[in-house]
């Protein structure tokens, strides 16, 4: 039952407009990703241009548990959805009741008027609902993935400086008007671009710590935008969880730690990689050392050489996948599901028969940071690609072409 009304409520915030395209979670072409390498991908062309940028982290209490259902039902019904599907979700959310227990002792039954249910099929779509007005009169780029919010504005001129502080008051009046609870204390803001002033800002009355670095969504951002840090807790992270499969596997076979690896390991070298890609031989070389550990743990293969264990083993090196995996999201981007995330190519198109017919832009840099990012260090190897693997349609074609492709580029 939930799942036909999420279709059908989807089908109507589609045609409403209802989720704005600051959203990027539980939005159908969007992702953790999406978002990281939107709101990024700005902040580098503006440093790139000498722009100093503020990038200031709000915080909600208890987000998801913390929506009251008479609210929910209100913004269905600013929305316009129809009065049977608001009347469906309100009784839906009514009646629901809790109790707590320690030890042996019971406390009494009480009303259940606020949250959004969590583990249930509609309760992202309502969150999205709920979170839509926020948007409202901010004049700065506002990013979300669920309520993992981000402001971001050039800050050179006071006028810049003035409307961070208006968005934050907006904000906070959102936050009591819908009875939410902001996190003043994990309230950070990150000072990008020499010269920056770092002005300092308030929620309320408490003034907002500057942070030289904050986790988003997972990636380290630091207010260079240098990911070396980011590239070490990785591997660290990927090399402990590799000596707990050592430890706790007696066999040493293919058939066990190859998809042990795949499964647990590498998920870990390349969950967002196309933000934090490493930009120093230093760091590409301390990312591939975890893959080199890995297959000298399995049998036989331990006296051959890395490139003979991934010859054996049908594996690419991971700069190479790094390479493979920013074709396809830039696929996506260009011809595929997510790509109403946002304009991050410029195309020019050619007729010339030696030419793919699907040029991209190449934008001149100043600083390596915007060089190296992913919208701009893909461009030289995406223009290089035959014809035939650019004008395909389908995603999984295309990932079979790019693998007889591949080695001609690396």
């Amino acid at each position: 039952m939930q799942q036909i009304f999420m279709e059908i409520m989807l089908m109507h915030m589609e045609n409403k407009g209802v989720t704005r395209d600051s959203q990027h979670g539980f939005t159908k072409g969007k992702s953790c990703l999406t978002n990281l390498v939107a709101s990024y991908g700005g902040v580098t062309v503006l440093v790139d241009k000498r722009r100093a940028v503020d990038v200031v982290y709000p915080d909600l209490c208890k987000a998801f548990d913390t929506v009251q259902h008479d609210i929910l039902v209100s913004e269905l019904e600013r929305h316009e959805f129809d009065r049977w599907t608001t009347w469906w979700m309100r009784s839906w959310l009514n009646g629901r009741t809790q109790s707590v227990t320690v030890s042996c002792s019971v406390s009494n039954w009480r009303p259940v008027t606020s949250r959004v249910p969590q583990g249930s099929v509609l309760g992202p779509v309502l969150f999205n609902v709920f979170l839509s007005s926020m948007d409202s009169g901010i004049e700065c780029t506002l990013s979300k993935f669920a309520n993992n919010t981000k402001l971001s504005c050039v800050v050179n001129m006071l006028e810049g400086r003035d409307a961070v502080q208006r968005d934050l008051d907006r904000l906070e009046m959102w936050a009591h008007v819908n009875l939410m609870r902001l996190n003043t204390s994990k309230y950070k803001v990150l000072h990008m671009s020499q010269g920056n002033q770092k002005h300092k800002f308030k929620l309320g009355r408490e003034w907002i710590e500057s942070s030289p670095e904050e986790k988003d969504l997972g990636v380290l951002v630091d207010e260079k935008l240098k990911m070396t840090q980011q590239c070490a807790l990785t591997a660290q992270k990927a090399n402990h969880t590799l000596g707990c499969i050592k430890r706790s596997m007696d066999s040493r076979s293919r058939e066990v730690i190859l998809p042990h690896y795949s499964a647990l390991v590498r998920p870990h070298l390349e969950s967002c990689i196309q933000l934090w890609s490493p930009q120093h031989r230093k760091d590409i070389d301390l990312l591939e050392q975890v893959q080199k550990r890995a297959t000298k743990i399995i049998r036989v293969l331990e006296h051959l050489s890395y490139e003979n264990r991934l010859k054996e083993l049908g594996l690419f090196s991971l700069e190479k996948r790094r390479l493979w995996g920013d074709f396809t999201e830039a696929f996506q981007y260009l011809k595929g599901a997510c790509k109403k995330a946002g304009g991050l190519f410029s195309r020019t198109c050619s007729d010339r028969t030696k030419s793919n017919g699907f040029k991209l832009q190449e934008g001149r840099c100043r600083l390596d940071i915007r060089k190296k990012f992913f919208t701009m260090r893909l461009v030289r190897h995406c223009n290089r690609l035959p014809r035939e693997v650019v004008d395909i349609p389908s995603l999984e074609v295309c990932k079979a072409g790019l693998d007889g492709t591949l080695s001609n580029l690396v």
